[in-house]
């Protein structure tokens, strides 16, 4: 019975990840609900269901639109992966409960921040806000961080990250970090605590700076603009504290702080 769940799961997670491709591609443009069905992006023709099925359809059509016969990206069924496997390791560590279901939607925000954010430079409010009552709602949950912890984690994620693009204007004498940045701090915060929002900080600064070096030493282009988006550090970060948080914090604890 449980490789049904995981079956099914992962059904779930590649559908769920089609809609992403379209939150991904439309809600930077305000465009959200100005097609009723998934249309081609080079020639705008209605994507019919049986060309709409999860990572098989783009499989039969050799990633080309049925239509127009142009090439589709690779991103729409590595998208439909990605949040199929996170959805499964989510049911992995966290069992089939409530608090499961509020964290799988949280992985889907930050799989679609991670690309809106790399592409447009933008983390949406219609991610992270809807984001911030659901973490505060699952804290009451037997598996939730607690109310009390939800609230100090969402002061400490938005607090901690306005306090940084304050530095940062006043440092560089322009905006250094964008307000959905912000955002999407106070909803990780909301969802992982005090504790694991500061795991995350140190995480995303850690792989962000690794990350921008190797970029600048070979994008002419970023060296020019120096316009690196933070939000896929903070999605990174995010998954890795949401999984193993709490091992990392034991382990430190123990081992760097002699606590048992």
């Amino acid at each position: 019975m449980e490789s049904v769940y995981y079956v099914l799961t992962a059904w779930a997670g590649l559908v769920f990840g089609s809609f992403l491709n379209v939150v991904i591609v439309r809600l930077p443009k305000g465009a959200m609900f100005k097609h009723a069905r998934s249309v081609c992006p080079h020639c705008g023709e209605p994507i019919r269901w049986y060309h709409n099925i999860p990572v098989l359809s783009f499989v039969a059509l050799r990633g080309k639109c049925a239509h127009c016969r142009k090439s589709i990206s690779w991103r729409y069924p590595l998208v439909e992966v990605l949040n199929a496997g996170l959805w499964m390791v989510v049911l992995w560590y966290f069992g089939l409960t409530w608090y499961a279901l509020g964290l799988a939607f949280l992985v889907s925000g930050l799989l679609a921040i991670f690309f809106i954010d790399l592409d447009h430079q933008i983390i949406p409010d219609a991610i992270t806000l809807p984001g911030i009552a659901l973490g505060v709602g699952l804290s009451f949950l037997p598996q939730g961080v607690g109310i009390v912890d939800s609230l100090i984690g969402l002061a400490a994620g938005g607090g901690g990250l306005l306090a940084i693009a304050l530095l940062g204007d006043w440092l560089f004498k322009k905006e250094s970090m964008g307000g959905g940045d912000i955002k999407m701090a106070a909803m990780l915060g909301a969802f992982v605590g005090w504790q694991r929002i500061l795991l995350i900080f140190i995480g995303s600064a850690v792989v962000g700076l690794v990350v921008s070096i190797a970029m600048l030493a070979f994008s002419s282009k970023l060296r020019k603009t120096r316009m690196i988006p933070f939000g896929p550090f903070l999605a990174m970060a995010a998954m890795i504290a949401i999984l193993w948080g709490q091992s990392i914090i034991h382990f430190y604890a123990v081992n760097f702080i002699g606590i048992r």
